[in-house]
């Protein structure tokens, strides 16, 4: 009888011992360590930029602060281009990925993703000179977008069912490198946030590039993406978006980076996330 006992208690105590060894440290990490590094694009106004100061600035650059301060740490914000997004979350150069990440199903296989924090509305950008006034005029254009991106995925799939042989297509590695590809002539015609569109046409960097209509392409919602043992993290993610939406948070930060308006719902018709 003693030794059923025995063995009774030491086999829930073994899983609890086993659970225990193998719990997420990532919040008691970053809480250590005084500081919460977000990965951000730098290139992609008005979610991420720098201002004249040469310092991060932009919507998810406020979000990353607030999460840091919700932390009760502080913001490190570590530069991340578009293709580095995913491989700088799987390497522990960052702690969580706050850079207008598309959810997809492909992603992730890799990472593991917060309900949405920003939606984003596409757009086709071109130049003044090309006559491109809505999307299906690309067809048979010099056209482009950013490697790894959604909207590239949706360009290159309306590209393939052009099949126009006067047409051509280029990837690019950042999304600054896609603009001044357009604003220099060598493509005709790319699909970006609407908010970002904007941006870039009103900082007159790009003073000949124009918006002509919106891209047929679903709501681009994006995620907080951590790594995919940190569930720890994950559910804190989670919890901090949907403060961010109930405290209204989310809608002072949407008017003051994307513009005044009601902010776009964070869901799709008949689905939430």
């Amino acid at each position: 009888m003693k030794k059923l006992l025995a063995a009774a208690i030491a086999v829930p105590m073994a899983l609890c011992l086993a659970g225990t060894a193998t719990a997420d440290p990532s919040i008691d990490n970053i809480i250590a360590s005084g500081k919460l590094r977000c990965g951000v694009q730098l290139d992609y106004p008005p979610a991420g930029f720098r201002n004249e100061q040469n310092e991060p600035e932009g919507y998810d650059v406020a979000y990353c602060k607030d999460m840091a301060a919700a932390l009760g740490v502080e913001a490190e914000i570590v530069e991340t281009p578009s293709a580095e997004r995913i491989p700088a979350l799987q390497s522990n150069r960052i702690d969580v990925l706050i850079a207008s990440t598309s959810i997809t199903p492909a992603r992730a296989l890799s990472v593991a993703f917060s309900q949405p924090y920003v939606n984003y509305i596409n757009v086709v950008l071109t130049r003044d000179d090309t006559n491109i006034t809505s999307f299906d005029e690309m067809k048979g254009r010099a056209i482009g977008g950013v490697t790894g991106t959604t909207t590239e995925k949706d360009l290159k799939t309306a590209f393939d069912q052009w099949a126009d042989p006067a047409g051509s297509y280029t990837g690019y590695g950042s999304e600054a490198e896609s603009y001044l590809a357009l604003s220099q002539g060598k493509i005709d015609g790319l699909i970006v946030g609407n908010a970002a569109a904007a941006a870039l046409i009103q900082s007159g960097q790009f003073a000949n590039l124009k918006v002509a209509g919106d891209a047929p392409t679903p709501p681009d919602l994006a995620g907080i993406a951590v790594r995919k043992a940190d569930q720890d993290l994950l559910q804190f993610v989670r919890t901090f978006v949907w403060s961010q939406v109930t405290s209204s948070r989310y809608a002072e930060l949407y008017g003051l980076y994307f513009g005044a308006g009601e902010p776009p719902a964070l869901a799709t018709p008949m689905v939430e996330y």
